[in-house]
């Protein structure tokens, strides 16, 4: 297949301008493939040659003005249109389409529970041509017509309203001007909640069998879309584009969630089977939010070439978690995108492979290589660098070049350039520069605090390294003691802001502060390292420290510290034995266990020093279970705030059952279907008891089956292959590995499943010989299968766990294959980058 490069897309929106698709789908040809018909108006502004894009399974006929073209030209995914005239053209391809089981082009579904069919599309980034015929680059935008052809019992839905013309026939509303990638249809038995809201009609959908799940959530996430809405109209001047907002719940789908105007699709594991935390419920609210934001950028105005794909998700993540803290229930929002998202983009930042969050349109040359920058830096790194914009600009002129830019491109494209160009139209301040400053550099700055003290001052320098201007914010806390408790807070002394690197020392009055926290309230991008005093503090009192988001701040230090090499594993490991007990914060509870079961217990401690690691961790997990244990209504008045929440027990029960090292306590627990004082075990604490089990090789096939006997949802096939990959034998690992390297026949979703059961640290020894077949097999099969499984065999599939020098050297060896497709290339490089830092930590933190 050929990729489309920068040059061919400029080449072609110089000669063409498309104005209308009328497509027509027929889902009832079978189960392998589906019947397209598309014809395209369009103009040659010149005499020229150009090319129509399709991956047909077969091509049955092509005309051009009514003129037959030869299918037999069809050449890969290309087919050539020499001679054009200037004027008017009408190009009519009728072919027949392979339905997909990686989440790519018109993803096709059957649901084990009812046996029900789904389809959906995800035409991201060049996958239109497996759906219809195209002009596939975002810049040649044009209206579409859909008709689609459905079994009766089907609901259609699209990115307008949708109307039964007839049965199993329905019509799409003809949209405004958009990008081929943001085309959706989604067909299926669908349930269905519906409302209107602001004069237009909402509706969230997913599978039949998700449907009393749904029902239970169906309020939240309709108030949780209006209040979004609502806000975003009180930010935007222009309203809403389209004329209906569909959120549809769709199976096995690869992404967060899709933004198609009028048709946002999410993966269903949103829809909650199973109980979930108050943190989760934030996550999810947030993508409906940050999905919202894209219908003004990223829809109503799109980027003109790939490059600026920051322009999208920056934008979106930025807006998302804001109008989340400003308009819902979800006040934190900040706290969470501190302690976890914010990680992904300094590790990302730190790779071989970084780039600038606007990379330079020649490192952009194709879309092969564009969609190896939707990572940590194009979401994280970018919300982060236009949050500190925010704080330097003012909101208030944030959101008026904003508007500014709607305005002037709407319906249309748009580069970084003007982007910068309409900010500027709102301030005096020089936001070129900025943007240069931020937007074209790459790897994050180092901000260190350093203290000094007289008899009645105390004097702060912030000591950078890096290019970039920074505002921060700086926090001053002593030491007070609570007379309720008996016990020693922190308490704010004061907030200051400084210009970095503008400014000078600055002087206090007053005693040296017990804590002084460069970057309080994480309002810009970089790693912080304390002074020693305030670090000595933060290592003993860091519970005590009153505000949620500051704790993050001082995580994320300790985070740094430990992947630089400068704290030891165990120390990081001590610190959340000392204050998680105490955390009131359920995201940080989350985000800090995370980091210390998959970063520090599984890859940076060494193999004989994970043991007492995991029993550290579950220790933590039982201080944290007796928190909630017994309590009366009276004893929690006097507890922390939300140790109530069942969240916190819920996030504890997890962390205890993944770090177990012997099977009996969690035996237990399956056998007795409960949790001693609660939770009572629902699919997905069943099925994560069993993984654990599988992997301490204290179950076996015949009870895998049993409990998939008991769920045979898609949800317990996922959880009953990560099992069988999991158990402790060579005939174990033998049929998973055919399974994910051979066959082929395995959805995404399986496919992540079966690959995040295979790999164990307890299971090295046995695992051995594979790392090396890794190098082997994994080419081929991102060759066969494509980017979606190339990401996955990447992500999912490799070694994590095999942290020695004779894997990084087969490894890095095996960069130079030339078979390496550029998704699996990317992402073994940066694999290998974190196993080469894995290394040094454990080097940096042995003792001789």
């Amino acid at each position: 297949m050929s990729v489309l490069t920068r040059d061919e897309a400029q080449t072609r929106a110089h000669l063409i301008d498309v104005h209308r698709y009328t497509v027509d789908l027929d889902l009832t040809t079978g189960e392998n493939t589906f019947g397209s018909r598309t014809t395209i108006r369009f103009t040659a502004r010149t005499p020229g040659d150009t090319f129509v894009e399709l991956k047909p399974e077969t091509l049955h006929t092509l005309t051009l003005d009514g003129q037959p073209l030869d299918p037999h030209h069809l050449d890969g995914n290309r087919y050539p249109l020499h001679g054009l005239t200037a004027g008017p053209h009408e190009l009519t391809a009728d072919t027949t389409m392979r339905y997909s089981r990686t989440g790519e082009g018109m993803h096709r579904f059957t649901d084990p529970a009812d046996g029900e069919t789904y389809l959906y599309t995800q035409l991201f980034l060049d996958d239109v041509q497996r759906v219809f015929a195209a002009f596939d680059q975002p810049d040649l935008k044009a209206a579409f017509d859909i008709t689609v052809t459905a079994p009766p019992a089907w609901t259609v839905l699209g990115n307008g309203t949708a109307t039964r013309t007839a049965e199993g026939h329905w019509t799409l509303t003809t949209t405004p001007p958009i990008s081929t990638y943001l085309v959706a249809v989604a067909a299926g038995p669908w349930h269905s909640v519906t409302t209107h809201h602001a004069g237009i009609p909402f509706g969230i959908h997913c599978r039949r069998s998700l449907a009393p799940h749904l029902d239970t959530d169906a309020d939240e996430i309709l108030t949780l879309t209006r209040a979004c809405y609502d806000r975003y109209h009180e930010k935007f001047d222009e309203p809403y584009p389209f004329d209906s907002y569909d959120q549809a719940f769709v199976p096995e789908f690869n992404a967060g969630a899709m933004e198609n105007p009028g048709l946002v699709t999410f993966r269903d594991e949103f829809v909650f089977r199973s109980a979930v935390t108050d943190t989760e419920r934030q996550t999810r609210a947030m993508v409906i939010s940050h999905e919202m934001a894209h219908m003004w950028f990223g829809d109503l105005v799109t980027l003109t070439w790939w490059d600026d794909i920051w322009l999208n998700e920056s934008f979106a993540e930025y807006m998302g978690y804001q109008t989340l803290t400003e308009a819902t229930r979800f006040t934190g929002t900040w706290t969470e995108f501190g302690v976890s998202r914010k990680g992904w983009g300094y590790d990302a930042d730190q790779r071989p492979s970084t780039h600038p969050v606007a990379p330079h349109p020649d490192a952009v040359p194709d879309t092969a290589s564009a969609l190896l920058n939707f990572d940590g830096i194009s979401y994280s790194k970018g919300a982060s660098a236009l949050r500190q914009l925010v704080t330097w600009l003012g909101e208030k002129d944030f959101l008026a070049g904003i508007n500014t830019h709607f305005a002037r491109h709407k319906f249309a494209n748009a580069t970084l350039a003007d982007f910068i160009d309409n900010l500027a139209t709102a301030t005096d301040r020089d936001v070129h520069t900025w943007a240069t400053d931020w937007l074209r550099t790459t790897g994050p700055d180092t901000l260190t605090a350093q203290t000094d003290t007289t008899r009645n001052t105390w004097t702060l320098t912030v000591h950078h390294t890096g290019t970039r201007p920074h505002r921060i914010a700086v926090g001053a806390y002593d030491h007070t003691l609570d007379t309720h408790t008996g016990t020693t807070r922190l308490a704010p002394r004061e907030h200051f802001e400084l210009d970095i690197p503008q400014h000078t020392p600055t002087t206090r009055p007053g005693p040296r502060p017990a804590l002084v926290v460069p970057n309080d309230h994480d309002l810009t991008y970089a790693k912080i390292r304390l002074d020693p005093t305030s670090w000595n503090t933060a290592l003993t009192h860091l519970s005590a420290i009153p505000d949620a988001l500051t704790r993050a701040v001082i995580w994320n230090t300790a985070r740094d510290m430990v992947r630089d090499g400068e704290l030891h594993p165990t120390t990081y490991l001590t610190a959340a034995r000392t204050h998680l007990p105490h955390e009131t914060d359920l995201a940080l509870l989350q985000g800090v266990l995370t980091f210390a079961h998959t970063h520090i217990t599984d890859r940076y401690l060494t193999p004989t020093e994970r043991p007492t690691a995991l029993t550290t961790l579950t220790a933590l997990c039982r201080d944290l279970l007796r928190r909630t244990e017994g309590l009366t209504p009276n004893d929690w008045e006097h507890t922390t705030p939300h140790t109530t929440d069942p969240g916190l027990r819920l996030t504890a029960v997890r962390h205890f059952i993944d770090a177990a090292t012997q099977p009996d306590t969690i035996q237990d627990w399956l056998h007795d279907g409960t949790v001693p004082g609660g939770p009572h075990l629902d699919p997905e604490l069943r099925w994560r008891i069993l993984t654990r089990l599988a992997v301490l090789g204290a179950t076996d096939t015949t009870t895998i089956d049993h409990h998939l006997a008991a769920d045979p949802s898609a949800t317990g096939q996922e959880g009953a292959a990560r099992c069988r990959a999991a158990l402790p034998t060579p005939e174990a690992k033998a049929t998973a590995w055919n399974a994910l390297f051979h066959d082929d026949t395995l959805s995404n979703y399986l496919f992540t499943a079966t690959a995040q059961g295979f790999w164990q640290p307890e299971q090295s020894d046995l695992l051995h010989d594979y790392v090396h077949r890794y190098y082997t097999d994994a080419p081929a099969l991102a060759t066969r299968r494509g980017p979606a499984i190339a990401e996955a065999a990447g992500r999912h599939a490799f070694p994590a766990h095999a942290i020695d020098t004779d894997h990084l050297t087969t490894g890095t060896t095996a960069l130079d294959d030339p078979r390496l497709t550029p998704a699996l290339h990317r992402k073994l490089t940066d694999q290998l980058d974190d196993l080469r830092r894995a290394l040094a930590v454990r080097r940096a933190t042995t003792t001789p």
